[in-house]
């Protein structure tokens, strides 16, 4: 694994600031489903959007107990 660039974390940093403050019921959002009570192995977590044009995409996944670790990590961004 290789090291973090610190300079790509500022970046992301600032980005993921202009992001909550345009969007700021997502980090609200992530605070409630972050709960370990919420988010569980075997919850499924579903994603769509939607274009301008009206055509959707959609994917979900099925939570494991491997993913648990990465989810507490994002869920400790917000």
């Amino acid at each position: 694994m290789s090291p973090i660039n610190p300079m790509k974390l500022m970046q992301i940093k600032s980005a993921w600031e202009k992001f909550t403050n345009n969007h700021p019921k997502f980090p609200m959002f992530m605070r409630a489903v972050s709960s370990k009570e919420v988010v569980k192995p075997d919850s499924i977590i579903e994603i769509n959007v939607t274009t301008p044009e009206g055509k959707t995409f959609s994917t979900n996944i099925k939570v494991k107990a491997d993913d648990m670790e990465l989810l507490d990590t994002f869920a400790g961004l917000s």
